[in-house]
């Protein structure tokens, strides 16, 4: 018998054939039938709705005297508002940028034209402990008893084992006397 060739018009171009596009096509079904289970659980690791309406709040600055400081809480953490008087402004503006273990100007921890408000999360930055205010320690602003950080007028980390300031959280002035974190 003769070994005849196959019709020219009938062979595979480039050894592609219809098994491989099956395969390809059955591997993609997968892949979005792998997605569309997994979607669930993932989308399940996002936040609660309960704790999205946590994750800001607004506050009234009116009540808050110069020179007085108060705490609230925002997303569980203690949070310092601080209405500075001008002596303490100046004392926060007046620090040689050398001194300082983490540099960071006043300026950069206010809003501009709102020096007067201090606004920072209340935890150490050495173990998470919550440092005690109204003008406490080496620099009349945050002392933690607890290791012996000392933080100045500005929240920035002065003396002790704290490697960095206090954190300040985002905020905004919704109008001259309302805040909202977060």
């Amino acid at each position: 018998m003769a070994h005849t060739l196959p019709n020219a018009e009938h062979a595979p171009a480039e050894g592609k054939t219809r098994r491989d596009f099956i395969v390809l096509t059955a591997q993609a079904m997968a892949a979005v039938g792998a997605a569309t289970v997994a979607w669930p659980f993932i989308d399940s690791m996002n936040p609660a709705a309960d704790t999205l309406a946590l994750s800001s709040t607004e506050l009234d600055l009116a009540p808050i005297a110069e020179g007085q400081a108060i705490t609230i809480k925002w997303r569980g953490k203690p949070v310092f508002i601080r209405h500075r008087t001008a002596e303490e402004i100046k004392e926060a503006q007046n620090v040689d940028m050398k001194e300082l273990p983490d540099p960071q100007t006043d300026a950069e921890r206010v809003k501009a034209g709102k020096e007067q408000w201090l606004v920072m999360v209340g935890v150490c930055t050495h173990l998470g402990c919550v440092p005690l205010g109204n003008r406490s320690g080496d620099y009349k602003g945050w002392f933690c008893p607890c290791h012996g950080s000392h933080y100045d007028t500005s929240g920035r980390i002065r003396k002790g084992p704290a490697p960095s300031n206090l954190v300040v959280p985002p905020y905004a002035f919704l109008s001259d006397n309302r805040i909202k974190i977060g």
